[in-house]
């Protein structure tokens, strides 16, 4: 957030006329054709040579690219995409030397999303209508929701996802997000797979599981894919099928988290959630499929954006405290914790139930570690403890 003003990607979506669609499908291919290229032309330096590549190098490379007779084709699309790949490489080789991502991958061109991003020097932003490089109308958009009054778009993505579906994103700066007035009230936050989301304050939010919904419909896509030949037209029309009903449960998924999200941060000041690896934890296949369609990763994205435009506050308390075994009232540390237990009584006189009471143990930590400075200590994590714990725990809730 600078100066009061916050970046924001408003998404719609458009139904594109003949022309428009082909053209950006070539758009498409040939992003990623150069993206390919320059990633194999820097992986090929380095450990051939020695040699580091960055964006100039590999821009002067498109020019040559450009120029022969094989690649000559690239040249007849927008050059301001083939550009933008070549600078999403650039910052995907910066976070992979920097630790944070791992090293850049090959793009699929049945795997990867087909996306290309305009800047404002290749599209025209007028009266409403969006006109991008190489087209001779504008996009039939469905402006769902209206931009910020007065907003002009920096850069233009689009998309088109594996159901069929086009949409345009639009970054413009928004004026209109203003911190909410401070408050006192702090809530801990524990999820889960019976109930998605367990509040300190004992209210229990059910979880919508979306895919379980639709999973017979789904199933009965998938076996009709598969028996289709392979390269025909009727196996597209099945494969259209199946994404179509994948894009319904993300969608909806993406809305209940939002709600969700949303009425959490505009009650409270401070939210204390669990550092859970989702990542690690979809490697059981018993839990994937339900750890994916709860969504934590998406809740967790959505909560920590929408708290630094709001000027609320997000602890993360460490995966390895052991929230489930404390009493929040005499803070004694149970030896045990049987799966089945889910009201248990401490020596203290105190019952608890079981996410209720690891939600309110979350929240003195994260409150304790906000005090002090500092994260929760983390915690030797002994064979079958904490982490195997969460895992069975959440098995039993299927």
């Amino acid at each position: 957030m600078v100066n009061g003003q916050v970046k924001r990607a408003f998404r719609y979506r458009f139904y594109p006329s003949g022309a428009q669609a082909a053209e950006l499908s070539r758009t498409f291919g040939c992003v990623r054709k150069v993206y390919n290229l320059a990633l194999q032309a820097r992986a090929e330096a380095w450990t051939l040579r020695g040699e580091r590549v960055g964006y100039e190098s590999t821009s002067a490379l498109l020019t040559a690219w450009k120029r022969t007779e094989d690649l000559a084709f690239l040249a007849e699309v927008s050059s301001v995409p083939l550009q933008q790949a070549l600078r999403h490489l650039q910052t995907g080789f910066r976070n992979f030397f920097a630790r944070r991502a791992r090293f850049p991958r090959f793009k699929s061109r049945k795997k990867s999303r087909a996306s290309a991003e305009y800047t404002r020097s290749a599209f025209r932003w007028r009266d409403g209508e969006l006109m991008l490089a190489k087209m001779a109308e504008p996009l039939d958009i469905r402006w769902s929701r209206p931009l910020p009054e007065g907003a002009k778009p920096s850069t233009v993505t689009v998309t088109r996802d594996s159901a069929g579906r086009w949409f345009v994103s639009l970054l413009c700066e928004d004026s209109g997000v203003r911190p909410l007035p401070a408050t006192d009230a702090a809530v801990g936050i524990d999820v889960g797979l019976d109930h998605l989301l367990v509040l300190s304050t004992g209210e229990k939010i059910g979880n919508p599981r979306h895919e379980r919904r639709d999973r017979t419909a789904l199933a009965k896509a998938q076996r009709a894919l598969c028996r289709k030949q392979k390269g025909s037209g009727n196996r597209v029309k099945a494969r259209v099928k199946v994404a179509r009903i994948h894009a319904w449960i993300a969608d909806r998924r993406t809305d209940s988290l939002h709600k969700v999200t949303t009425r959490l941060v505009r009650e409270t000041q401070t939210l204390v959630i669990e550092d859970l690896t989702v990542s690690n934890m979809v490697g059981n296949h018993r839990l994937a499929r339900a750890i994916n369609d709860a969504g934590w990763r998406q809740f967790r994205q959505q909560l920590q954006y929408k708290a630094t435009w709001y000027g609320r506050d997000v602890i993360v308390v460490d995966r390895w405290f052991p929230s489930s075994k404390l009493c929040s009232v005499c803070g004694a540390l149970a030896a045990e914790m049987p799966l089945h237990v889910r009201i248990w009584t401490c020596g203290c006189g105190a019952t608890h139930d079981r996410d209720v009471n690891a939600a309110r143990n979350i929240l003195t930590a994260g409150l304790a570690a906000s005090v002090c400075g500092a994260g929760v200590r983390p915690q030797r994590n002994p064979p079958g403890g904490q982490s195997a714990t969460k895992q069975k725990t959440l098995w039993r809730e299927l």
